[in-house]
Formats: C-alpha cells, sequence, structure tokens
C-alpha cells in the first residue's frame, strides 16, 4: 500500500492509487448494481436540457440545494454579535452541531452555541426540564454576561413557550432573576437565516427596551444583517462614518469573535454590542439597517418605540454606498469629507480602467436577497449584464424590487429574476441560457463545473477558499476588492481559453 508514516498521501492522491482503484471498482461490479456509464452519461445530457428545464422549473413539491440557511443559524449568528452572550438552542444536540460548524467553517474560528439536548422523551413531554437544566449549565460553565435562547424544529412542533419556560427556570434558579436571557422563536421549517437574524435581533432589543423610559436624542444605531463579510464590513462601516465624525453604536457587531488572534489565550467572547450600549441605543434618533430583508420586524420594533428608521440593500458600489452615506449626512447633520468623495472618484476611475473587460458581460447571480439586489446592482454599474438573478429566500416583493432595478438600466434589460427557486433550478438555467460569470456561495461550484460556468465567490458560505470574509465589501473601498476579484476571474479564464492571445499585458 502506499500509504505510510513515512509517505502520508492527500485523499485525492491516495485514492488514485492502483489499490485503491481496484478496490473501488470491484464494488461498483459487486455491490452498486449501477446503472451503465453510457445510459448515465445520456441522462446526464438530457438534464441540461429545454425539456427537462421545464420539468424542473415546473418543480413545487421538494427544494434541492436550496441557497439557503434555517432561522436558528441566523439567530446564532445575531446573538455572536452581542458582549459576552451565548446561544442557547433548545433542541437537539446536532442541530445546534450543523449552526455551530457552518459558521466556524466559513469564519475559520471557533463558534460557541449550546443545546438543551432534546431527546425523543423531550419531544413527548416538552423540554421544560432540559430548559431548567440546560440554563443552569450554561451559566455556571461558561459565565456568560446574557444567554439567548431560540429554537429548533422540534421545539416548534411540540410548542414550547420560551417565555413561560425562561419565566419558570429563574423561578428554579437557574439563572438570577435579573439575568438577561432574550429569546425568539426561529422555527426551522419556515422562513430562513435572514428571518431567523430579525427574530433574533428583535428579541435581544425588546428584552432591553420593552417598558424602558425613552429620551429621544441624536444618536444612531447601524444593524449590519447577516453577512459572511461582516469583519472587513463591520470594519470599513466603521472607518467611513469615522471619516465622517458620526459615532454610531452597530446593533450586533461580529466583527471580533469571528476574528480573534492567535496569541495563546483562548477567547471564547471577544467584542461585541455591550448591554450598556443595547439600552442607551433605546434613545437614539435613528436605526439604519443596512439589509432590508434581514430586520423587517426588528425595524418596525424601532419604529414603535420612537425612532426612525431606514434600509438599505447591502451598501456595495456607487449608487448604493452614495445613499447610505447621505442618509448618515441628512440624520446627523455631518458633512460627507473629502476623503470618501476621493474613495468614490478613485474607485469609478478603477471601473473606467477596466471598461473594456467589463462592458457586456452577463453575470448569475445567487444568495439572500439583499446581497442579489445589491450586486446586480453593482454589476450594472459596471457595464455588466445581469441575467439570471436567484433568490431561494426572495418572495414576490423582492422579485418586484428587483424588476425595478433592473428596469432603470438598459443592462438590466432581458435580465430574469427567480424568487424561490434553488440551485438544481438554477443548474437547469444555465445549461439552457448559459452566463459568461456565476457570483455566490461555495455552492456554486457545483454549477461551476457541471455549466462550465467561472464562479466568484462573494458571499455565505464560503467553505472551499480562505479568508474572504476579512475583507470588505461594503463601500467604496469593498467595492473595488468586488470589482478586483471579478476582474481576476475574467483574465484567468480569458488566459485559459487564449492561444494566439496569451498576452502578458492586459
Amino acid at each position: 500500500m502506499p500509504q505510510s508514516a513515512e509517505k502520508v498521501l492527500d485523499h485525492k492522491d491516495l485514492f488514485k492509487e492502483p489499490e485503491y482503484q481496484a478496490m473501488l471498482e470491484k464494488k461498483r461490479a459487486t455491490y452498486e448494481n449501477a446503472t451503465p456509464a453510457e445510459t448515465v452519461a445520456e441522462t446526464a445530457d438530457w438534464t441540461k436540457s429545454w425539456d427537462y428545464r421545464e420539468k424542473n422549473l415546473a418543480r413545487s413539491c421538494v427544494t434541492i440545494n436550496p441557497a439557503k440557511a434555517c432561522q436558528p443559524l441566523g439567530a446564532v449568528f445575531a446573538a455572536a454579535g452581542y458582549d459576552s452572550t451565548m446561544s442557547f438552542v433548545h433542541g437537539s444536540q446536532g442541530c445546534v452541531a450543523y449552526y455551530r460548524s457552518h459558521l466556524a467553517r466559513h469564519f475559520k474560528e471557533p463558534s460557541s452555541a449550546v443545546s438543551s439536548s432534546m431527546t425523543e422523551d423531550a419531544a413527548v413531554f416538552g423540554g421544560l426540564n432540559n430548559m431548567v437544566e440546560g440554563l443552569a449549565n450554561t451559566y455556571a460553565l461558561y459565565s456568560p454576561k446574557m444567554i439567548a435562547v431560540s429554537t429548533t424544529c422540534m421545539a416548534e412542533v411540540i410548542g414550547d413557550d420560551l417565555n413561560s419556560f425562561i419565566i419558570k427556570s429563574k423561578e428554579k434558579e437557574s439563572v438570577p432573576a435579573d439575568f438577561p436571557v432574550p429569546f425568539a422563536h426561529t422555527p426551522a421549517f419556515v422562513g430562513s437565516h435572514v428571518d431567523g437574524y430579525d427574530n433574533m435581533q428583535k428579541g435581544i432589543l425588546s428584552n432591553f427596551w420593552k417598558d424602558a423610559p425613552r429620551t429621544a436624542g441624536e444618536g444612531l444605531n447601524i444593524i449590519p444583517g447577516f453577512d459572511g463579510y461582516c469583519v472587513g464590513n463591520v470594519r470599513e462601516m466603521k472607518r467611513m462614518l469615522g471619516l465622517m465624525g458620526v459615532e454610531a453604536t452597530v446593533l450586533g457587531d461580529a466583527s471580533d469573535v469571528y476574528d480573534t488572534p492567535s496569541d495563546g489565550e483562548y477567547r471564547m467572547y471577544a467584542g461585541g454590542t455591550t448591554q450598556e450600549e443595547i439600552k442607551e441605543a433605546l434613545n437614539a434618533k435613528a436605526t439604519l439597517s443596512l439589509q432590508e430583508y434581514c430586520t423587517r420586524r426588528t425595524l418596525a420594533f424601532c419604529e414603535e418605540v420612537g425612532q426612525e428608521t431606514a434600509s438599505f440593500h447591502y451598501p456595495m458600489g456607487v449608487k448604493a454606498t452614495d445613499e447610505f452615506l447621505m442618509k448618515v449626512s441628512d440624520l446627523t447633520g455631518k458633512e460627507i469629507p473629502e476623503a470618501l468623495r476621493l474613495e468614490r472618484g478613485r474607485l469609478i476611475d478603477a471601473m473606467a480602467d477596466s471598461q473594456a473587460y467589463l462592458h457586456g458581460k452577463t453575470y448569475a447571480i445567487f444568495g439572500d436577497p439583499d446581497f442579489v439586489y445589491a450586486m446586480a446592482r453593482f454589476v450594472m454599474e459596471m457595464g455588466g449584464e445581469p441575467k439570471h438573478c436567484l433568490a431561494t429566500n426572495g418572495g414576490k416583493d423582492w422579485e418586484v424590487q428587483m424588476k425595478e432595478l433592473l428596469a432603470s438600466s438598459p443592462f438590466g434589460e432581458g435580465c430574469q429574476v427567480w424568487a424561490g427557486k434553488d440551485l438544481w433550478h438554477l443548474r437547469s438555467i444555465l445549461a439552457t441560457e448559459p452566463a459568461d460569470l456565476l457570483i455566490g456561495s461555495s455552492y456554486g461550484k457545483y454549477l461551476e463545473r457541471d455549466c462550465n460556468v467561472p464562479l466568484i465567490r462573494l458571499t455565505f458560505p464560503i467553505f472551499d477558499r480562505h479568508h474572504h470574509h476579512r475583507f470588505p465589501t461594503f463601500g467604496y473601498q469593498g467595492a473595488i476588492q468586488v470589482l478586483v476579484k471579478i476582474l481576476d476571474k475574467i483574465f484567468d479564464k480569458l488566459d485559459d481559453e487564449s492561444d494566439i492571445s496569451f498576452d502578458l499585458t492586459r
């Protein structure tokens, strides 16, 4: 055998060795009863036809590879943005392992969360005892300053009431009576991670703001939304606001917890919005959301307490960043400084420098509703043409917004909007109406291989590449990062396909 202590092969090389090839062939012949390779190839070709596409797009009873995750993942992410907060998911251990691994694989950082370890008995008799013991253990073992409780499918199906369970747990002294335990019901069988993020944000703010006296001030709150680039984006947003002389409270700042240093000290909690900042944020003049679809319920609650609100669709690119900065300027009375005007001009200059390669390129874009909107908008600013825009967790209202955006530019003409469709739908779409480039998450790599459309990874989750999240996509500077990623892929493709014009200078 080729594998030994002195010569350890990676699996991609190991399984190409003759011994393994023979073993796998024997397994196929003896046990798998496989369909002949010719039939498999014939069927695979048919799945890329218009005939199959029509059948696939008519599918209504099953979802295949959706471009979304479930609500509790969003709740865990939202809670991570608050100082010394432990996520407590009322449900099974396996569910929580998924949320932790999903975040850890993207950020390459530990993602702490605990569960109430519900099993069959709790599914029959209810999970109160699990909640009582779980909160006590969490408080004793991990010393959090706050425990944020969300739910999985099991708890929601049997109808466990988080509010009453938390009250009873405090009565049994699982945690002190005045210890903050905000909660959100996050049924995983409806909605998506953006709804879970929204529900938990509202739950945390409600815990501190409900029935509290408000003294209206001039402060500004900003909610980033569910963002896999939060490390780079939150810091970039703070930098831009700092140049304007604006101090704002970020409600849910996860930038430090997902970017801890390696210095010999393990940090279960790092950074995040403090409870004092949450309480003071009630007095703010306005709360801005950088992603509309992540914060609809939260912003409605902010309006109820008397704050002005506004939401954006992921401020990336020229016009989207303009709108965000002008809104901040309008609310605070602060001028947009020359430094930011220069950054804007540099972005436009970079786009103009590369226009010959950007103009007319067609794109398929998938991801969360706000990301797809922002990405399509920026693509059109660069002279590109969105061809397919897909959001599994996008609804009719998002579809209307997208069509209005696309109609605002000649580069949006002919783009198809696919609300509620999944990545298996997108496979049929790309096989029959291909685009030059695909923008989305790591899950697009299967489409890249199947449909020969180069993938640009620009949204959560990114599992198979490292450290993208450390660099911003927000603002003018972030847009240049996005521009460079797109151009690199265009040039790589051009070089791969070139024979006569394999040029040194592009």
